[in-house]
């Protein structure tokens, strides 16, 4: 983890209460205070309270440290992505017109011949701008399947293409 002793979570998961960050301060709630100021409550009712909330930071850095791995750029990459060559069927499309690109994607859309998934992945991948990976990712599954059913769509859009 990124900067594992400055995170809440391990802030939260090593103190004996319950801490809250704020911008300019940190508030740290203990078992005392929390009685104190909820009578009717019991001690395990606070370190349940406290279970929950080493739980919901554990999720937060969790989820922060997926999506920032997936947004991490690579020096130099920039330039090797332009000498790269396209996939001859991408290549085709970007050097159509765009409106008929537009027209044949449209097509495609409304002849139910993309399966659903070939579908979702095609709207996420064109649309949306998501990554094979990042694809891949989001539905839990390896990356050779988000880019076989992208391939397969394009494939296809290909096709709508050459009608046009």
């Amino acid at each position: 983890m990124k900067n594992y002793k400055d995170s809440d979570y391990a802030l939260n998961k090593f103190s004996e209460g319950i801490v809250y960050r704020f911008a300019d301060r940190i508030v740290e709630i203990t078992q005392e205070d929390y009685l104190a100021e909820n009578p009717g409550q019991t001690a395990q009712d606070f370190w349940e309270l406290k279970a929950l909330s080493d739980e919901i930071y554990h999720q937060q850095v969790t989820h922060e440290n997926r999506t920032s791995r997936l947004d991490v750029s690579m020096n130099g990459t920039e330039e090797t992505e332009q000498l790269a060559d396209p996939p001859l069927d991408l290549d085709l499309i970007h050097k159509s017109d765009i409106k008929k690109v537009k027209e044949a994607a449209r097509r495609l859309l409304d002849s139910g011949e993309l399966t659903e998934i070939q579908r979702r992945r095609f709207l996420l991948h064109f649309v949306e701008g998501f990554s094979y990976r990042q694809i891949a990712s989001r539905e839990g599954v390896h990356f050779t399947s988000a880019h076989e059913s992208i391939e397969a769509a394009v494939t296809k859009l290909k096709k709508f293409l050459m009608l046009s």
